[in-house]
């Protein structure tokens, strides 16, 4: 018979007993006390328990052709056939003895077998890959590593701008920043204070707490910051000032808006320019601002007033009578056009392009900004004054959408259709309820056309105007307005832009920066975070990218390049001096607890007796509550986002009773949909290295919608690792493997993660959600009652509602093609799958299983496990792992029956059955086990066991406890390290050659003008391959006094021209052997503030600079 076996077991069962045993009705566990010379006394049995029942013809369940089965010990290396590790017999047989008897002596510290699933090194289902540099992107400056979510709440930071020797960050507490000069040091928190969150963050300073910052604006030639304000005020921030004061101060501050400050910029003439709520924008012109600027601080309410009083609203400018064609939308952008003069404004769906060529402000058009639109449309052409020269009325484009939805919604219901039924008439009528849950819920937008809105908005080097949308077009337009083209190079939306010389640096909602050249051409693509790309600065010789999570990164100016290869090298070959490793243990429970609740002690034992020494604690539940009316109460409380239940929050409340909750651990998350439920708790002493919980729901039930049969899961960050938990209860029956095959497939591919919308929270129109919530569930309820088809109705009517919350919340992610996407699960370094499979036991009868059981031959009877045959031939759970079972099936028991004559004697006799298992998947490879950052999460299995003596419900509860090893990088040692490489002479070279100025000449280094003369300045690149990239900037301006000497420079905004010198094109690009000529003209125009006591200032016109070439 050992032929039959297969060759890999056959020690372990050669270990358990010399030969198969026959017709034996004592366990294995008395079997090993039979040397204690008592005899052994029969019992009478019942059922498939008795002797005489047992089949004559058992052998032929021993008869087994799957020889090529996988039980591994936990090694470095996959064992050949047969192979166990020493001694492995006598430990399956102690382990054996162990799982049956409660008082047996401690669990061994060495794993447990495991037996691999296949197909796990292919497709969605292959294993991550994981460096100590990451090869699929440049490597970077970590100036501030990603932070756990709930260390930043009233941190977080929204923006960030640059300048050559500093970072500075906007943040919902004010602003921080970052000396260049310190930008490699290891993290010392705020003032020398470790801070949570910050620990390997570079050295920082911090402002004092105002109102969260919106956006900044830098001011290099008056070594100035401008930040915007949700409070509506705008406040500067000197960059030279002594920041030993921490926290540090503001300067010049006023009310400029009544709602937040969402953008601003500063024009060619220095003028500070504010958008905020409702289509407002103000002009602060610079005469007023530099006045302020000159005076005290005992003077700084006066300087206040001052600005505040000198604003000019556009809006209001150009209303006529009563009726402003303006977009009302909020401002999203603010971009200067210094090559024309021009500023551009952004809103949501539309631009407004305005024109100052000295003083007088001309709005020129009004376009649309949606992809589809054929040409941009004019709308006014009029100056500040308000005077109309060119007016078409058109129809308000965001109310288009809205009509045509519901024109599309009510025509379709005319057309004639069959007599419908009462239980069909009366499914839509509940569907329709359902159907204005959800678009209540989700708001007056709901019928928008979110996927075409304005997110970012640059200019660039050649003069043209690219804006990005949220379905992740963008668009080229000239510096007049006219549209040139569109081009996608990623399905997700643009959130930022950044435009350095003939590159283009976008950075998306999914994370990814690209970089394009002037043409729209993709140059190179990385991921550069794991959450979205929602600003980029340049500054320091890098791109900054900061992402929602608030990391920042820095890459280098030269990437992609052959910089790129020389930094991963170095850093590869440091790699060792970077590396830390710790180890933790996790201890993960599952079980259905058929609406019952568990006593104290069963918890205690379930979880509490063995929660002593690990510092994780997953538990997953299912059908904490069912029934009909539940059901759709849950799928309306989805519908607007409530989640959980009281009975839910029962046991949520007592497990963290039984764990010691607030004292040793913390509840980190929870996540309930329908009957099932999935939570985390954390000790203490680990919780500063875990944290970014986020949560996923996916209906598997009927129509793969809400219903008995769901799927939650949350998702954690440990140690820089992401470890994903995903509780499942499949679909039931003996002969429904596809089916619970196809709802695995379903979740793996569909299971997103994020932050639980919670709407208790929200205070206006709550009442009403929770009332359409109430009614659509009571109307449920009836309908249910009236209704012969009784409960799979019930589930179609919730199937309607969790579609809508699961389409919800897709949109959030922000992908538009989500099948070619990753899944998430994909992308985890541990992935633990638990819960109620519903796999059952195949070709075996009731008292067959029975027999066994009793004769605890759990290695044949797990030949009959529909699960273990699944994942060995790749259908299933492809390439997890589970420990080799030794515990008795977990299904189905009869309540309060203690002992293996529990299982289900009634009619049914429903054949027992492990229904209730832990799979997971760690990093590791075939023939890799070794924790390292290649390989940074190892995981082996400690204890795997069901809770036999429990008896709460029809189900035993199991659970299994890994050991985790886990190889993170230090990120404040790696900065160091990688600030010694760029600071090596042969990085400097390289960086040298990257910005090499090309041979440029200029025609006059001294311009002489009078009234309304104009002058020619010729730039000519001498270069025969690279294009130059020039700008002209006013230093200041100096005040000639009578004897002919000029006074201190004194320079407007951002090197801002003043108001009577015109210059044509002040920025722009001359390609290889090229020339570009410059007018520079002398204004008629002269106001009070361009002279000072009469005397005319003069203009110190500087040279062109050569920003940057290549």
């Amino acid at each position: 018979m050992d032929e039959h076996i297969e060759d890999d077991e056959r020690d372990a069962l050669a270990a358990l007993s010399s030969s198969v045993p026959r017709r034996k009705t004592h366990s294995y566990s008395q079997q090993l006390r039979a040397g204690t010379g008592q005899k052994r006394q029969h019992q009478v049995r019942n059922h498939s328990l008795d002797e005489d029942r047992i089949p004559k013809n058992i052998e032929r369940y021993y008869n087994h052709d799957d020889s090529d089965d996988d039980f591994h010990p936990h090694a470095s290396v996959a064992p050949k056939s047969g192979s166990f590790s020493a001694g492995a017999g006598e430990y399956l047989s102690h382990r054996l003895d162990h799982n049956l008897c409660p008082d047996g002596p401690e669990e061994p510290p060495h794993p447990l077998p495991e037996f691999i699933g296949s197909g796990g090194g292919t497709g969605i289902f292959k294993v991550p890959v994981r460096a100590g540099v990451h090869p699929g992107r440049p490597p970077c400056l970590e100036l501030r590593p990603h932070p756990l979510r709930e260390t930043q709440v009233g941190k977080f930071l929204r923006t960030i701008a640059c300048t050559e020797t500093q970072l500075w960050a906007g943040q919902e507490a004010g602003v921080r920043v970052w000396n260049m000069t310190e930008a490699y040091e290891p993290g010392w928190g705020v003032g020398g204070r470790i801070r949570r969150g910050d620990e390997d963050a570079a050295p920082f300073f911090e402002s004092v707490n105002i109102s969260p910052t919106m956006c900044l604006i830098v001011d290099s030639a008056n070594r100035l910051v401008w930040s915007g304000h949700k409070d509506g005020k705008i406040r500067s921030w000197k960059m030279d000032q002594t920041l030993e004061e921490n926290p540090f101060k503001e300067g010049l501050s006023w009310q400029a808006h009544r709602g937040p400050v969402f953008c601003l910029t500063l024009s060619s003439y220095g003028d500070l320019w504010s958008g905020s709520e409702g289509g407002v924008i103000k002009i602060w012109p610079w005469e007023s601002m530099e006045k302020s600027l000159s005076l005290t601080q005992e003077e700084r309410h006066m300087a206040a007033l001052l600005v505040e009083r000198s604003f000019i609203d556009l809006r209001s400018q150009v209303t006529v009578n009563g009726v402003c064609n303006i977009s009302s939308s909020d401002v999203k952008c603010l971009v200067s056009d210094k090559v024309r003069a021009k500023v551009w404004c952004a809103g949501a769906v539309s631009f407004s392009l305005w024109y100052f060529p000295t003083s007088n402000i001309t709005l020129l058009l009004l376009m649309c900004s949606c992809i589809g639109c054929s040409d941009e449309e004019l709308l006014k052409v009029f100056n500040i004054e308000g005077q109309i020269e060119n007016r078409v009325d058109v129809q308000s484009g965001t109310d288009q959408p809205v009509e045509d939805e519901m024109k599309v919604k009510f025509v379709s219901t005319s057309k004639k259709e069959k007599p419908q039924g009462f239980l069909q008439r009366s499914r839509n009528a509940i569907m329709g309820a359902a159907d204005a849950v959800r678009r209540v819920a989700k708001g007056a937008g709901a019928f928008a056309e979110d996927n075409k809105r304005t997110e970012a908005l640059t200019l660039t080097a050649d003069g043209m105007i690219w804006s990005g949308c949220t379905n992740g077009f963008i668009v080229q337009w000239d510096g007049n307005g006219n549209r040139l083209q569109d081009f996608q190079h990623h399905p997700y939306g643009v959130q930022c832009f950044c435009a350095f010389g003939e590159r283009v640096y976008v950075g998306y909602l999914s994370g990814m920066v690209q970089v394009l050249d002037l043409e729209g051409n993709l140059i190179a693509g990385w991921v550069a975070h794991s959450s979205p790309v929602i600003k980029m600065a340049i500054g320091a010789d890098y791109i900054f990218s900061l992402a929602t999570h608030g990391g920042i990164r820095g890459w280098n100016i030269a990437s992609p390049g052959p910089l790129d290869t020389i930094l991963r090298s170095e850093l590869a070959a440091k790699e060792t001096i970077c590396t830390r490793r710790d180890n933790f243990k996790i201890l993960v429970g599952t079980w259905n607890v058929g609406q019952g609740r568990a006593s104290p002690e069963g918890l205690k034992s379930w979880l509490g007796s063995q929660a002593t020494d690990v510092g994780i604690v997953v538990v997953g539940l299912q059908e904490v509550e069912m029934g009909a009316g539940f059901l759709a109460m849950s799928a309306a409380k989805e519908t607007v986002g409530l989640e959980g239940s009281s009975i839910g929050q029962w046991w949520l409340d007592t497990i963290g009773k039984s764990l010691d909750e607030g004292t040793t651990f913390e509840r980190m998350g929870s996540r309930q949909l329908a009957g099932l439920l999935i939570a985390i708790w954390v000790r203490k002493n680990l919780r500063t290295h875990a944290g970014d919980i986020d949560a996923a729901a996916v209906p598997c039930g009927f129509g793969r919608a809400i219903g008995n049969k769901v799927c939650v899961g949350l998702r954690l960050r440990v140690y820089d690792r992401i470890m994903c938990f995903v509780n499942c209860h499949l679909a039931a029956h003996l002969e429904a493997v596809n089916r619970r095959n196809a709802d695995f497939d379903h979740i793996y591919r569909t299971m997103v993660f994020s932050r639980s919308s919670n709407l208790l929270n929200t205070a206006a129109g709550m009442v009403k959600y929770l009332f359409l919530s109430l009614s659509l569930a009571f109307l449920t309820y009836l309908f249910c009652l009236v209704s012969s088809s009784g409960l799979p109705l019930v589930l179609t009517v919730a199937a309607g509602v969790t579609t809508a919350v699961q389409m919800i919340r897709g949109s959030n992610v922000g992908g538009l093609n989500a099948e070619e996407a990753k899944p998430e699960l994909s992308d985890a370094d541990m992935v633990v799958f638990l819960g109620d499979f519903n796999y059952r036991l195949h070709s075996i009868s009731y008292d067959e299983a029975r027999d066994f059981v009793s004769q605890r031959c759990f290695d044949w009877l797990r030949e009959k496990d529909q699960l273990r045959a699944e994942m060995k031939a790749g259908r299933v759970f492809q390439g997890m792992r589970e420990a080799l079972i030794r515990f008795p099936p977990t299904y189905k028991f009869e309540r309060h029956q203690a002992g293996l004559a529990g299982y289900d004697s009634g009619e049914k006799k429903r054949i027992p059955a492990w229904c209730d298992r832990i799979l997971y998947r760690d990093n590791r490879a075939a023939a890799v086990s070794e924790c390292s950052l290649e390989c940074p999460v190892v995981a082996s299995i400690l204890q795997y066991e069901a809770c036999m003596e429990v008896t709460d419900s029809d189900h035993k509860p199991v659970r299994c406890k890994f050991n985790v090893e886990i190889a993170h990088v230090d990120r404040s040692v790696r900065r160091q390290e990688f600030g010694e490489i760029v600071r090596s002479e042969k990085i400097r070279t390289v960086l040298e050659e990257f910005l090499r100025v090309p041979e440029t000449i200029v025609s006059s280094n001294s311009i002489s003008l009078q009234n309304q003369e104009t002058a020619i300045l010729k730039i000519t690149n001498k270069c025969r391959k690279d294009q130059v990239v020039f700008q002209i900037i006013c230093e200041g301006l100096s005040t000639v006094k009578e004897e002919g000497h000029g006074s201190e420079h004194r320079p407007r905004g951002s090197y801002g021209f003043p108001r009577w010198l015109e210059v044509t094109p002040a920025a722009g690009m001359i390609k290889p052997d090229q020339f570009e000529e410059v007018s520079v003209r002398h204004e008629e125009h002269q106001t009070q503030e361009d002279s000072a006591d009469g005397i005319p200032r003069t203009g110190g016109l500087k040279t062109p600079e050569i920003r940057k070439c290549f």
